[in-house]
């Protein structure tokens, strides 16, 4: 395999254009791959390789997956690479988490939900990273809008308990008119199961019975998620 010369030597010793940093002062940041950042965030690398090299490497063992990287614990990080200390590591977690709730400083101002890929996009960042599964709830006014985010339950590698009494409670003391159910699939399979599509028509008779209705069940995956209104099913 080619290994570029640069990735063993520091980056100071490098041309201007080609350091991170300098690269991002000149350039911007859009211009940065998603080593060079994850360089910036290492600062250093180690006695073999520069914190780029040692950025590749790390990106390389996850597939160059960001979502799957936050996912990793501090241990595993400094026991798999090599100049990877806890200072690294939390670097790296806090760096990654702190995208994931950007993504969620948009939906203060209660949005408009008029659709299965913006209710996605409103509650996608709480559930991609987990290792196991959640329920949630996405609280709706009678114009559409945003009101609330509730979790309802957590369960094991495959499966999560869902009480509808909680879950109307919730939507209840919001005073919503209409919500939408969602959960992942940790397996980052998006078809659902038997008991995913019972659940969602317990939910939705239950609905009825108090004139809240149920808009749509989301399944949310790193795939993408697969929406039960898209599909007709509810």
């Amino acid at each position: 395999m080619y290994h570029d010369p640069k990735e063993k030597l520091s980056i100071k010793s490098w041309a201007e254009e080609d350091r991170p940093r300098e690269k991002l002062l000149l350039k911007g940041k859009k211009q940065l791959t998603d080593a060079e950042l994850l360089a910036i965030i290492l600062g250093s690398g180690n006695r073999d390789e520069s914190a780029l090299g040692l950025a590749k490497r790390i990106l390389q063992a996850y597939a160059a997956d960001l979502n799957e990287l936050g996912r990793s614990s501090i241990r595993e990080l400094t026991e798999r690479f090599n100049g990877v200390g806890e200072a690294k590591a939390i670097s790296i977690i806090a760096a990654l988490e702190l995208g994931q709730r950007r993504k969620l400083l948009s939906l203060q101002n209660r949005p408009l939900i008029s659709s299965s890929k913006e209710a996605y996009l409103a509650l996608a960042p709480l559930l991609m990273d987990l290792d196991t599964e959640e329920f949630w709830i996405l609280l709706l006014n009678q114009a559409n809008r945003m009101i609330g985010r509730e979790k309802i339950s957590a369960g094991g590698l495959a499966i999560t308990s869902v009480d509808s009494r909680v879950v109307f409670k919730k939507a209840l003391e919001s005073n919503a008119t209409s919500i939408v159910l969602c959960h992942n699939h940790p397996s980052g399979n998006l078809r659902p199961s038997q008991a995913d599509l019972d659940l969602t028509q317990r939910m939705r008779k239950a609905g009825e019975q108090l004139e809240i209705l149920v808009q749509d069940h989301l399944i949310v995956s790193e795939a993408g998620y697969y929406s039960f209104a898209d599909e007709g099913i509810i």
